[in-house]
């Protein structure tokens, strides 16, 4: 039965399996909720959280300040990416510069970004900037590891071969470099892409300005509004889903080039692969070994 399940799911569509885990999970929320008998401010059903989006949504509320958030997370991720990758590549390819670096970044990572965030406050006069920076330290150390990764993973045989036809150094950056090390540094992107929300969320925390989503969630707490906690944190998860999703699309658009084992192996032309098998029709091979003859 499990296995006719697996089967089954793997031969539907993505959108289509995602679409029945989401109602398995409201269906669950809902008897853990009527089983519990949990009160609306405790935990409140899917159909009050679906009354409370409507609300914000007609009143406008949740559309302001998800547009304000965005507009951090954007700038916050761009900015990141600009700065890691150039940083990334020095350190990749200069011993000196990671020696003499790569204790300050490692440390800068063992200091809670909520403890930085303040200081921001402080050194930054305007707060919309504040909070875009507080992102920028989020996304920044996952995109300078794999853009260091992506760099070193590069054979010296495929330098050699770049040496070889006499590149320049421009030439095998270009011809190489960026594409070798593309799938890991955006890999790295995808992981970025979801804590520039959680960086722009904590700014939001700590910044005094009312507005963004996570003023509009500290409000639901203070408030008890437990169902507008949920819209709250839903939206983010779309968000983070958004941004994820299109880094994927940036990923296919970018690694055209790159192909699963099975595509590779049918990649000939179909007329091709046709005259292959008749070719190979009628054809024995032995493979007894030397010295031995058929009986």
């Amino acid at each position: 039965m499990r296995k006719r399940l697996e089967r089954f799911l793997e031969k539907q569509p993505v959108w289509s399996v995602i679409l029945l885990s989401f109602i398995i999970l409201i269906i669950v929320w809902q008897v853990v909720v009527t089983v519990g008998e949990y009160p609306a401010f405790i935990l409140p059903g899917p159909l009050d959280v679906w009354q409370q989006f409507l609300i914000v949504l007609i009143d406008g509320r949740l559309l302001h300040h998800s547009f304000i958030t965005i507009s951090e997370i954007i700038p916050g991720l761009i900015i990141g990416l600009l700065i890691a990758v150039p940083l990334g590549y020095l350190l990749a390819k200069s011993a000196l510069a990671e020696r003499f670096l790569s204790p300050y970044l490692v440390a800068s990572q063992a200091i809670p970004v909520i403890a930085i965030a303040p200081l921001l406050t402080i050194w930054i006069s305007s707060t919309y900037w504040a909070r875009v920076w507080v992102a920028v330290l989020v996304v920044f150390f996952p995109i300078l590891v794999s853009s260091i990764a992506g760099l070193r993973s590069v054979p010296e045989e495929l330098y050699d071969l770049m040496g070889s036809l006499r590149a320049t150094r421009g030439q095998i950056f270009r011809k190489l470099e960026i594409p070798a090390a593309m799938p890991v540094l955006l890999a790295g992107l995808k992981v970025g892409a979801t804590l520039a929300v959680i960086g722009t969320l904590v700014g939001e925390f700590v910044q005094p300005k009312s507005e963004g989503l996570g003023f509009l969630l500290v409000t639901a707490r203070y408030q008890f509004k437990t169902d507008l906690v949920f819209v709250v944190l839903f939206t983010l998860i779309f968000i983070a889903l958004a941004l994820y999703g299109l880094v994927v699309l940036l990923e296919k658009r970018l690694l055209y080039w790159q192909r699963t084992p099975g595509r590779v192996q049918n990649s000939a032309p179909k007329n091709v692969r046709k005259r292959r098998r008749k070719s190979t029709r009628g054809v024995s091979v032995d493979i007894r070994p030397e010295g031995k003859e058929a009986t």
